[in-house]
């Protein structure tokens, strides 16, 4: 990349961003991680918070009707792997740019990104009126289409909007602006919240209310991100003039990207797949696997909190030549995200009957049967994800920030189709094990990803090592 030094900028930024990019490649690194991550881990903490409250108000529906909002989620998400992973990929070079002070290509960059963003959202707009199809050829149980059928195509109409609110939050995130994306993040979780309780508790209203509640909620995000998308003329507002499609612009987004995107699509879909294998416990195993996973949320979404700002600080003195501070970032976001597990796991675990218990009360009275299905799980599950899953994602803000993401795509791969769905067919075949397999499979595949994410880190630090820790961004 070509800094800015050696040619004349045509792009400005404002004060503000030019003192954080100061901060940034200049402030005591323990400083800056806990500036830019802290707001981004309470936001990401705060969130669990209301996905468990929002699952909880999708359990008064019934047990069913939560396991198929649980299975659907994974769906959405191989559909949604397209925009969060362009737009995950599309930040870092963002980020790149900004700490290289190569204001120019970073408005190009900005603008492409947010143009290619629209292209993605035509596409899914043209895939709605075939919901039902889309279901059956991805496997889905025809329980959870009976009821789920709607729900998702309301639920692909939100993507749309999540698309374009998702890379703005990376733009957001690439100047810092953690404060920001905060405040926003949790007005749009009220909105939801409220309109769910409303149609639920109010009304007596389905899934489908809950797909409306995320679309109200997205499109008010949606309609802040054009606002400040589209003010102002500094380096980090679009501009229609900037956007190129040319191999120069569109090449580097894209091959940082398509990694991401396949690692989160194969991710998805194989969640989905554990789901359907878990599926032989009984229909609602599925829906206490799902509420498992949001209870260890409450640990491991504060550390993938640390994770996205901790990429951003990496990619940032990384384009501004410091490789030293950017390596001494990992390390520090290691020891992070490794206490905030322990601790975390330690109240998880005291806490587990009385959170559990929000769970086990639908329409037709308590359900202790099902409580204690989600504590056999959880058990097992927490205690193979708070601390190893924290110290994983210290190692993908490292991959991300150094933009190694053909690595997050092989560790990942392995991390659902080598270490977990072999593990539960074996599980499934050879012992006579019940439904705690599927807390079982959590803690082994989490525990064994962790393990091949440190032994990838290990090798990635010392090749940048060899190659020396200054970096000479003029080539």
């Amino acid at each position: 990349m070509e800094n800015s030094s050696n040619k004349k900028q045509k792009t400005f930024i404002t004060t503000k961003d030019a003192r954080f990019r100061e901060f940034a490649l200049n402030a005591n690194l323990w400083t800056v991680l806990f500036h830019v991550c802290t707001p981004l881990a309470a936001y990401a903490f705060l969130n669990a918070v209301f996905n468990i409250l929002d699952t909880m108000m999708a359990s008064h529906i019934s047990s069913t009707a939560v396991s198929a909002v649980a299975y659907l989620s994974q769906v959405k998400s191989i559909i949604g792997a397209l925009g969060g992973g362009l737009a995950a990929g599309g930040s870092l070079k963002l980020s790149e740019a900004y700490g290289a002070g190569d204001y120019d290509t970073l408005k190009k960059r900005l603008s492409t990104l947010v143009f290619m963003c629209g292209i993605l959202s035509a596409v899914i707009l043209l895939m709605m009126p075939f919901t039902g199809l889309f279901l059956r050829v991805t496997g889905t149980p025809d329980e959870y289409i009976e009821i789920g059928t709607q729900y998702f195509a309301v639920t692909l109409l939100s993507l749309v909007f999540n698309f374009f609110n998702t890379v703005y939050i990376s733009i957001e995130r690439a100047r810092g602006k953690s404060g920001r994306i905060m405040t926003l993040n949790l007005i749009v979780i009220v909105i939801k919240l409220a309109i769910t309780a409303v149609a639920i508790y109010g009304f007596n209203g389905g899934v489908v209310m809950i797909a409306w509640a995320t679309v109200v909620s997205q499109l008010f995000l949606f309609v802040i991100a054009l606002v400040n998308l589209l003010k102002g003329q500094d380096a980090f507002a679009f501009s229609l003039k900037s956007v190129s499609m040319k191999k120069d612009t569109v090449g580097p987004i894209t091959k940082i990207s398509y990694p991401v995107i396949i690692e989160k699509m194969a991710f998805a879909f194989g969640k989905t797949v554990v789901n359907s294998m878990c599926k032989t416990y009984g229909p609602t195993t599925v829906g206490a696997l799902g509420i498992s996973n949001n209870m260890d949320g409450l640990v491991t979404q504060i550390q993938i909190g640390f994770q996205d700002g901790g990429a951003a600080v990496i990619s940032q003195n990384l384009g501004g030549g410091r490789k030293d501070r950017a390596i001494g970032a990992f390390y520090r976001l290691v020891a992070i995200n490794a206490g905030i597990g322990l601790i975390g796991l330690i109240l998880l675990n005291v806490f587990v009957e009385p959170v559990s218990a929000l769970f086990a009360n639908a329409k037709g009275g308590y359900d202790r049967e099902f409580q204690e299905l989600i504590i056999h799980i959880f058990r097992y599950e927490a205690f193979g994800s708070c601390i190893q899953l924290g110290i994983y994602d210290a190692v993908m803000a490292l991959l991300f920030g150094f933009k190694k993401t053909k690595l997050v795509l092989f560790t990942n791969v392995l991390r659902v189709f080598l270490f977990r769905i072999p593990v539960l067919w074996a599980l499934q075949n050879f012992t006579s094990l019940g439904s705690e397999c599927a807390g079982i499979i959590m803690a082994v595949s989490n525990s064994l990803t962790m393990i091949c994410g440190v032994i990838v880190a290990f090798f990635v630090i010392r090749k940048e090592k060899k190659s020396g820790l200054e970096i000479n961004t003029n080539k």
